[in-house]
């Protein structure tokens, strides 16, 4: 099995990454010109102290959840001086494997956070917990899969959950809270 120093290494550097987008490019840039981190937040400085040095994002530009939480990572890393790189899930799945959500899903973004020796010390995505609350409520009355209606219901959906990404701030904060708390409790 590849080690996670050689995914790591292999990986394309975060801006390098956001300057190759070619999907949802601007509405992360935007999101990121738009958040700010909180003021004085003690769990930066506690997070400072403890063994996070770099940071492994497991996505694809064409992901809605990655729009608004890599932006957010971004300042997250820059405040704690953490190296990030980006692995592009769909080159090969072997990584992604790894970190199933539920257990069969390879949802998207999916950080990965290690100490100096490429150690993982805690895994985070692909959302925070009252995001996963919204897009489950928003999809909550789509139609059957096999139902006539159901891809015009889905892509009104994905609509609305995308608009609620680029545009509130709260959501930002959901997701903000859920990284700092992970690294935190590990």
């Amino acid at each position: 099995m590849t080690s996670l120093e050689t995914y790591f290494k292999n990986s394309q550097p975060l801006d390098q990454y956001i300057a190759a987008m070619t999907e949802n490019k601007e509405n992360l840039e935007a999101i990121y010109h738009s958040f700010s981190l909180p003021q004085d937040d003690d769990r930066l400085e506690k997070i400072k102290s403890l063994n996070y040095s770099k940071v492994l994002v497991i996505t694809e530009d064409w992901c809605g959840d990655a729009m608004m939480n890599v932006p957010i990572l971004k300042h997250i890393s820059e405040s704690l001086n953490l190296e990030v790189r980006v692995f592009h899930r769909d080159e090969n799945t072997d990584l992604i494997d790894q970190y199933l959500t539920n257990g069969t899903a390879r949802s998207i973004p999916i950080f990965v956070f290690l100490n100096d020796d490429f150690e993982q010390e805690t895994v985070w995505g692909p959302r925070a917990r009252q995001v996963q609350h919204f897009v489950e409520e928003t999809r909550s009355d789509l139609p059957q899969k096999d139902d006539p209606a159901y891809e015009d219901k889905a892509a009104e959906a994905h609509t609305i959950i995308s608009n609620r990404y680029q545009t509130d701030s709260q959501m930002w904060k959901y997701v903000y809270d859920s990284i700092l708390d992970k690294l935190i409790v590990k």
